[in-house]
């Protein structure tokens, strides 16, 4: 039986191939267990991976810092991915104000760690670990422990055991924050829905609105000049003229008064619109017409990725009209520059005939989309590590900053999915693919860092006085909550509701979203966390580097 000693307490591709293996699976099914709602997550495979190398289950070390590596890369690319498109958009209108609050958070936090470690005169390296664990930032571990090694060239696992104490605390912290808020600031529902009812400009999307033409300045011109007369995207998408006769609206489709036009526009233009056209009138479109019909037709043609609808002759109608754009589940207005994207569903209105002839240009075959781009993935990983693996060197401070493989997969991910389509690649991934591939890497990331930590974890924590570390960590995630969400309380009013998304996402914090939305009962703290969560895990992965720059 030594060959099977051999295989798991011995060296080698098979052992350290099966202990991998073993410990994610142990770590996934101990993540489904809740205690009062709440669960670790993928988070228990640190555990297992400690307890498995405290007996004996260890990994060369050539080989476990390639999987660590390898699983981060893949981790914070298929997150890049996935915030990307909405990246820079957060930062417009009420995300300013979101994304300040978020930045408040990440630097108070910092700067509570920065205090602590000259207060204790615990080392740096171990404080940004707690940092890391203390707001369940697993990038951040990543970008330290990397930074680390390209400076010294060791490693120092007390990176990873500071992460690993301060984790658990960490989920449930936020969440007694996040309550506490609630208590501290007497927050009822009923009022909070009762003030965002009240505040305009709150929703996204689109709406359809039926209205009459009154505006006598409008009778006579073509939609085409009526559109050239408002400064706002909107589509006029079927008109019912006096005798009842319903046709698709063209560009040099002509008004008249009294003819009724459905429209498709964002919320907060719905009340201009009203008073610039005529009254809202209600009509049942769909019951008038049987000839005309509504489809969502998906993009799977990788020929429109990047182009725009002006372009590709889609606006404006023939025998069809295309009122919105479906992308990331929010509903986009369709206009002449809006620039299409593989996956996107546009909505088209038109004859049964007409709307092959889109679903013929755009593609509409999921099967098309089911097949993985592997071109854009690689390239983006290649591109990511050689960006993270130039120094770059900002005054004043003594060592050159890289992003390394943290930083420069998610930054050239984000790039690449907000401008990629420019370019002609197709980053289209679908939900399910980019959830595999994220959670394989979070998986192979996190049984590396407990592999590595575990030789020394009980020594450290229980001998050498590491449990006081969770004391740091508690103050490091609850005091820059509570500061923040008091700032943005007083000073934004922010209703409870995004502001429990905003703070979930200040923090990295997904069992905390989903506490949020359960809590709600509505989307909106998903909007909040979407919201601040790329520029706050931009945030986290630069700020460890730097902590471990100026300190070590």
């Amino acid at each position: 039986m030594d060959w099977l000693g051999n295989l798991f307490f011995g060296a080698g591709i098979a052992h350290s191939i099966l202990v991998f293996a073993l410990v994610i699976t142990l770590g996934v099914l101990l993540g489904r267990i809740k205690v009062a709602g709440i669960s670790l997550g993928v988070t228990w495979i640190l555990f297992v991976g400690i307890i498995a190398s405290h007996f004996g289950m260890g990994i060369e070390a050539h080989v476990l810092h390639f999987f660590k590596e390898f699983g981060l890369v893949l981790f914070v690319f298929s997150i890049g991915l996935q915030v990307g498109p909405s990246f820079f958009s957060s930062f417009k209108k009420e995300g300013i104000g979101m994304n300040l609050v978020a930045a408040a958070v990440v630097f108070c936090g910092v700067g509570v760690a920065v205090a602590i470690h000259y207060a204790t005169g615990l080392p740096m390296p171990t404080m940004v670990g707690i940092l890391s664990g203390a707001v369940t930032n697993t990038p951040g571990l990543g970008a330290a422990t990397q930074t680390y090694t390209d400076i010294t060239s060791l490693d120092d696992p007390t990176i990873s055991l500071g992460y690993a104490v301060a984790y658990p605390l960490g989920v449930l912290g936020i969440i007694g924050s996040l309550i506490a808020l609630k208590f501290a600031f007497r927050i009822s529902f009923d009022g909070e829905y009762a003030e965002i009812r009240r505040r305009k400009g709150l929703k996204v999307g689109a709406d359809r609105i039926t209205l009459e033409v009154a505006n006598p300045s409008l009778d006579g011109r073509t939609i085409d000049e009526v559109q050239e007369l408002v400064d706002r995207h909107f589509v006029i998408s079927r008109i019912c003229g006096k005798d009842g006769k319903i046709e698709i609206a063209k560009s040099e489709s002509v008004l008249r008064k009294s003819d009724k036009i459905l429209v498709v526009a964002e919320p907060k233009d719905i009340d201009f619109l009203v008073a610039f056209i005529g009254e809202r009138v209600d009509m049942e479109w769909q019951k008038m017409d049987t000839a005309l019909e509504a489809r969502r037709v998906m993009i799977t043609n990788p020929d429109v990725n990047g182009k725009t609808l002006g372009k590709l002759g889609l606006y404006g109608g023939f025998s069809f009209n295309i009122t919105r754009v479906n992308r990331a589940g929010i509903d986009l207005v369709a206009h002449p520059d809006l620039q299409l994207q593989m996956g996107d569903r546009v909505t088209a209105v038109g004859t049964a005939t007409s709307l092959k002839s889109v679903e013929k240009i755009l593609g509409n075959s999921m099967m098309r989309l089911r097949q993985p781009n592997l071109v854009p993935i690689f390239l983006g990983i290649f591109l990511g590590v050689l960006v993270g693996s130039v120094p770059f060197f900002i005054p004043g401070i003594p060592q050159p900053i890289k992003l390394g493989l943290a930083g420069g997969p998610l930054v050239v991910s984000i790039l690449l999915s907000r401008f990629g389509p420019k370019f002609k690649l197709v980053t289209y991934t679908t939900v399910s693919a980019n959830l595999m591939v994220r959670e394989i890497g979070i998986a192979i990331f996190l049984a590396g860092v407990g592999l590595g930590a575990g030789k020394d974890f009980v020594s450290t924590v229980i001998n050498g006085g590491g449990y006081v570390w969770i004391a740091y960590g508690a103050v490091i995630t609850v005091l820059p909550v509570l500061i923040g969400g008091a700032i943005a309380r007083i000073f934004l009013k922010l209703d409870y509701f995004t502001l429990m998304g905003v703070l979930s996402g200040s923090t990295t914090n997904p069992p905390a979203l989903a506490y949020s939305n359960a809590t709600a009962d509505n989307d909106m703290p998903a909007v909040g966390y979407a919201t601040v969560y790329p520029l706050t895990m931009f945030l986290r992965v630069l700020t460890a580097q730097l902590l471990i720059i100026f300190f070590v």
